[in-house]
């Protein structure tokens, strides 16, 4: 098996001529078509489309969590297409860190205990590392809660720690505030848009609400699987201002 490339902090996303196809003949299902975008490092993006436009998918890719039919994608200064399965489950370990719109929390452990089991894979002091990032997004009056006792809200600030505690070039995030009320999404967006502005880690943004894409520097339109929009905010709006 060859080396994996160790990860790089830049965070460029770069994704040309991108199609994914499921199915063959008659049951065959074209999720993406020619897809072509570039991220800065450090950018936070947001991908906006409906239901089924393909935007779970796009995420799926550029986490090598399932394999593009044809394309290339490059992510954090790793060339995506031919790596193995240790190589794919390396980079998602390393490169990327991903949050989704259910928590998935282990319950038996404590936010910190949470945490740390990451923090363990990718470096030494994990207890540690886990108490100062879950400081980080607000959390170090919650070490030793246990997500039932953690409000939604906080419960995915801690899987943005849980993210987050390996410092990955990359944060990959599936409608994050879509299990959460206005004020408890609000908490969120502003962690998220921390990571971006003080971490300087690439953050794209999977979401149906068209308003969050208000708060993103740039925003992604996915329609039928084709990048029908690619748009710059020229002033980002502050996530307390949000409303949905």
């Amino acid at each position: 098996m060859a080396a994996t490339t160790a990860p790089q902090r830049t965070g460029t996303i770069r994704v040309e001529d991108l199609t994914k196809v499921y199915g063959a003949g008659e049951t065959e299902v074209r999720a993406l078509r020619e897809v072509d975008f570039e991220i800065a490092s450090g950018e936070l993006v947001v991908l906006l489309g409906a239901s089924g436009s393909g935007k779970t998918t796009l995420l799926n890719i550029i986490g090598a969590i399932e394999p593009a039919t044809s394309g290339t994608v490059e992510v954090a200064g790793h060339d995506l297409a031919g790596m193995d399965h240790h190589q794919r489950t390396a980079f998602r370990r390393d490169a990327v860190g991903f949050v989704f719109q259910f928590f998935n929390l282990v319950p038996t452990l404590t936010a910190v205990e949470n945490v740390a089991l990451v923090a363990e894979l990718t470096g030494p002091d994990a207890e540690d590392r886990a108490r100062e990032t879950l400081g980080e997004v607000g959390l170090a009056d919650r070490l030793g809660h246990f997500p039932a006792q953690l409000s939604g809200g906080e419960q995915q600030r801690v899987a943005i720690a849980r993210a987050l505690v390996k410092r990955p070039p990359v944060l990959l995030t599936d409608e994050p505030t879509g299990a959460l009320d206005l004020d408890t999404g609000r908490s969120v967006l502003r962690t998220l848009q921390r990571a971006a502005r003080e971490q300087g880690c690439t953050v794209l943004m999977v979401t149906h609400n068209a308003v969050i894409a208000d708060m993103a520097d740039r925003v992604l339109r996915l329609r039928d699987g084709e990048i029908v929009g690619d748009d710059a905010n020229a002033a980002p709006v502050d996530p307390e201002d949000l409303a949905w």
